[in-house]
C-alpha cells in the first residue's frame, strides 16, 4: 500500500472510465485529487456524490485549450496548494483509414491526446520545480508502438506523448521530478465500447492472457508510477497489455 497523504494529484479525464479507476485509487492512498473533464456533466457529478470524499474535487475544462489550462492553473496553488502528482489521462480516439480519414479526425485527436498533455505538462511541471519534486504519468498505448490499423491519428498521439515524456524527463530530473508513461492494452472501458463483436474477439485471442483488462489494474501501475518509491524511474514506458 502506497502512502499519498499530504499530496496533490491532477487526474485528467478522471471522472471515467481508467480515470475515475486512478482517481479512487489516489483518494484511497490518501492524496488529494482534483479530476478534470470536460463534457458529460451528468457522469462527473454522478461521480463526485458517489465517492463523497471531502478530498475530491471536480474540475471542468477542455487540456487543449492552452488558454483554459492556463487560466485553471493561474490559481491552483491558491485553492489546492502545491502538485505532486500530474496523470495526463484524457483521450480519445476517431478512427479510420488514413484515405479516408477528415483532416478534422485528425487534428481533434492530435489536440486532446497530445497537444493536451503539453499544455497540462508545461504549466503543471511549474507547480513542481517550485518544490523540487513530482510524478508525471502520461497514459500512452500499444497503438503508439505497433500503429493499428485505422488509428494513424491515435497512434501518432500516443507515440509523440512516449516521446514528449523521454524528453521532459530529461529536463526536469534534477529538480526531482519523475516523467513517465503507462500504457494500457485493451481495457474494458468506454473507449473501446464500439469495437465490433468480432474484433473483440480477434483482439482477445491475440493476449496472450487472453482476456481484456479491468481499469483497476491500470491504476494499481499508476500508483505505484506515483509513488516515492519509483523515484529512479524517468523516461520508461510501463506497459500494461497481459503481455500483448
Amino acid at each position: 500500500m502506497f502512502d499519498f497523504q499530504g499530496q496533490t494529484a491532477i487526474v485528467t479525464g478522471g471522472t471515467r472510465s481508467i480515470g475515475r479507476a486512478v482517481s479512487e485509487a489516489l483518494l484511497a492512498a490518501g492524496a488529494k485529487v482534483i479530476a478534470t473533464y470536460v463534457g458529460n456533466d451528468q457522469a462527473a457529478t454522478a461521480f463526485k456524490d458517489e465517492i463523497g470524499s471531502e478530498n475530491l474535487f471536480i474540475e471542468k475544462f477542455d487540456v487543449s485549450d492552452y488558454s483554459a489550462v492556463e487560466k485553471f492553473f493561474s490559481t491552483f496553488a491558491e485553492k489546492y496548494g502545491n502538485l505532486e502528482i500530474l496523470v495526463n489521462n484524457s483521450g480519445i480516439r476517431k478512427d479510420s483509414v488514413l484515405a479516408m480519414m477528415s483532416f478534422e479526425d485528425w487534428q481533434k485527436v492530435i489536440d486532446i491526446n497530445l497537444t493536451g498533455v503539453f499544455n497540462m505538462c508545461r504549466f503543471g511541471v511549474r507547480e513542481m520545480m517550485t518544490n523540487r519534486y513530482g510524478r508525471i504519468i502520461n497514459m500512452t498505448s500499444p497503438s503508439g508502438k505497433f500503429g493499428f490499423e485505422g488509428q494513424a491519428n491515435y497512434a501518432s498521439s500516443k507515440a509523440g506523448m512516449v516521446a514528449l515524456s523521454r524528453s521532459l524527463s530529461k529536463e526536469v530530473a534534477k529538480r526531482k521530478i519523475t516523467v513517465n508513461c503507462v500504457s494500457p492494452g485493451f481495457i474494458d472501458t468506454d473507449l473501446i465500447a464500439d469495437l465490433p463483436e468480432d474484433l473483440v474477439k480477434q483482439y482477445k485471442s491475440e493476449v496472450p492472457v487472453k482476456r481484456f483488462g479491468k481499469p483497476e489494474e491500470v491504476a494499481h501501475a499508476v500508483l505505484f508510477l506515483a509513488s516515492k518509491e519509483s523515484a529512479y524511474i524517468t523516461g520508461s514506458t510501463l506497459e500494461v497489455t497481459g503481455g500483448l
